[in-house]
This record gives C-alpha cells, sequence and structure tokens, in this order.
C-alpha cells in the first residue's frame, strides 16, 4: 500500500513525496514506541485516555486553526495536528477498556457505551468533520453488535434516530446537502458540485485493466481531479494502474484485515477482542467509504484511504492502532504460552 501510494505522490509532485515520507519515519517511530507498549498499563488507563481525547478535542474547537471554514487542526511547533484523526486508536482502546471491565452485556452496558460515544461524535461534527463523526458512530455500533448485545437494542436506539433523520437535513452545512444531493444525482451540476465526483468516475473507467501508467493519467496529471492525492487518490492509482492496481490494493488491505481477524479469533482476553474488531471496523469502514465515494456509489464526505492517501495525521493515526494490535497480540501470545506451560 506504501509503494502505490508513495508511486502517486512522485507522478504527482515531489515535495508530497517528501513530506510523506517525514511523515512515515515519524509514523514508524511511533508503531515501534506502541508495539513495545505494556499491555497490561493500557487496558487500565481507559478512562485517563478516553478523558485526554475528549479534553483535546474540546481544545480545538476553542483555539484550532481554521482552513477552508473547518477547525480540525492545533498548530504546534510548526505541525498541524488534526486532532481528530489521533484520537481515533485511543478512543477505540476507551471502548475496549469500559466493555473488557464491565464484561457484562446488559442494556445498562449498552447505553452507557453510548453516552460515552454521544460527546466524542458531537465533538468531531462540530469541526465540522461529517465524515469522521459518522465513521467512529459507524465502528462503534458495528463492534457492539460483534461483540454480542442483543440486536433488538440496535433497533430500539436506530429506529427513532431514523424517523427524526429528515429533520436533521436544516442542521447540515450547505456543502454538505450538496454532497448528498449530488450523490443522488452524479450529473446534477457536472462543473459545479459534481464536478468532484464526474471527473473520479471518468479517471476509474478510463484507467482499463492496466492503466495508463504512472503520470500518463488525464484527469489526474493534468489536474482535472481534485484532491487526487487524498480523497481521490484511489481514483488516481486506478487511472494510473488500472484495474490491476486497484486490485492490489484490495488484497493489501485484505490481508491487513485478515490479520487483526486472527488476533481476534485466536484470543479469550475480552479487551483485546473488543479492540481487535473495533480497528478491523476502523480500517475497512473507511476504505470501503473511501472506495465508494471514488466509484461514485457513496456520497463524498472527506474519508481518507487508509496508508494510501496523502496525510501525516492519517498516517500516524494508523500506524499507533497498528502499534498497539502489536503489542496485544504479543501479550495474548505470551499468556498462552505461559497456559500451556
Amino acid at each position: 500500500l506504501l509503494a502505490l501510494s508513495f508511486s502517486a505522490f512522485f507522478s504527482i509532485d515531489t515535495q508530497l513525496l517528501r513530506n510523506q515520507g517525514i511523515s512515515l519515519i515519524i509514523s514508524l517511530i511511533a508503531f515501534f514506541i506502541f508495539s513495545h507498549a505494556n499491555f497490561q498499563r493500557i487496558k487500565k488507563s481507559w478512562k485517563n485516555i478516553y478523558i485526554l481525547s475528549l479534553i483535546s478535542l474540546i481544545i480545538v474547537l476553542i483555539i484550532g486553526v481554521e482552513s477552508r471554514g473547518a477547525v480540525r487542526w492545533i498548530s504546534l511547533f510548526g505541525l498541524n495536528i488534526q486532532v481528530s484523526e489521533i484520537v481515533k486508536p485511543f478512543l477505540l482502546l476507551s471502548i475496549a477498556g469500559y466493555l473488557s471491565e464491565d464484561e457484562g452485556r446488559s442494556l445498562r452496558t449498552f447505553l452507557f457505551t453510548l453516552f460515552f460515544l454521544m460527546p466524542i461524535a458531537f465533538l468531531i461534527y462540530k469541526q465540522p468533520d461529517l465524515g469522521s463523526a459518522v465513521i467512529f458512530v459507524l465502528v462503534v455500533i458495528l463492534t457492539l453488535l460483534v461483540y454480542g448485545f442483543r440486536f433488538i437494542w440496535f433497533v430500539l436506539v436506530l429506529l427513532p434516530l431514523l424517523l427524526v433523520l429528515p429533520s436533521l437535513w436544516g442542521f447540515l452545512h450547505e456543502y454538505q446537502r450538496q454532497r448528498f444531493l449530488t450523490f443522488f444525482n452524479p450529473t446534477r451540476d457536472p462543473l459545479g458540485t459534481s464536478y468532484n465526483i464526474v471527473q473520479a468516475i471518468i479517471a476509474v473507467g478510463s484507467g482499463t485493466f492496466f492503466g495508463k501508467g504512472l503520470s500518463e493519467g488525464t484527469q489526474s496529471s493534468l489536474r482535472f481531479l481534485p484532491e487526487r492525492h487524498t480523497d481521490f487518490i484511489f481514483a488516481t492509482l486506478s487511472e494510473s494502474l488500472g484495474f490491476f492496481g486497484s486490485g492490489i490494493i484490495l488484497l493489501c488491505f485484505g490481508v491487513i484485515l485478515f490479520r487483526i481477524f486472527y488476533i481476534f479469533q485466536n484470543t479469550d482476553d475480552a479487551f483485546i477482542k473488543i479492540f481487535a474488531a473495533s480497528s478491523f471496523f476502523l480500517i475497512s469502514v473507511q476504505a470501503f467509504i473511501n472506495i465508494g465515494m471514488n466509484l461514485g456509489m457513496l456520497p463524498v464526505v472527506g474519508i481518507t484511504l487508509p496508508f494510501v492517501s496523502y496525510g501525516g495525521n492519517s498516517l500516524l493515526a494508523n500506524f499507533i492502532l497498528l502499534g498497539i494490535l502489536t503489542a496485544i497480540s504479543g501479550s495474548s501470545r505470551k499468556s498462552a504460552i505461559l497456559e500451556i506451560q
């Protein structure tokens, strides 16, 4: 995935390649640190992790840096830190810590988990970052479903939300409403609100089987495709490497998700099982939504493709996630060896 990503950056702008290279070095250092973290200490610190994550998101709204009408970043030592990205793995730790500590599947536990979810989702939405808020909610709900809570509880909670969904239309920002309208009719304004998705569909379709080659794509190289290195990098790679390259991307995600699923299946520790499940859903849901919007199958919500899209914050968060998974899976293997002995 990283090789495909860096090849795309090289074909677009070598400055992107240098910046992402620096981000990769920082991310690898973070991976090394978290992969050697003390599992039991992480497990016991879930309350502090949740509180710090909550405070960080509040600080963003107070002193955050505004860009394109959104306040999502904190400027620190000359770097723009996107807190909503960085806190993702830590929020999953908090959910896993709470559920494993309670270890019950009662209605009280279910409702309390949703209660923990609400302020986080609200603060992310207020930045505004509707895409990240929706992903976080989806990941938690899917994790709770896999954990074994009664399905009827999800119906009772989600049904009222679906009924009031039309009334929430007025609370959306104008650009968010336009994105949803474009989803239902992608060609409604091909030179305006539909421009991004139309160009992405053209890029993907024109790649055929083996693609046009790096730096040879018309939509990406000639800058017809906006955000070609972030939200629409899948379209960029599809145009350059074709269906073959797209298949390699999907295969790589399949390998990563299979490895996480293996951790989930081969542990009896509730904390590890819950964190592995939520990590699986975080990566898979982000990839599904990003690829879906590149193909015109889902609304454009500004979600990056994990490990592939340009952006140091996203890359760092994903490597922290993998580092924690490595640490807890290693702890699980050690426990199994001790049990056998």
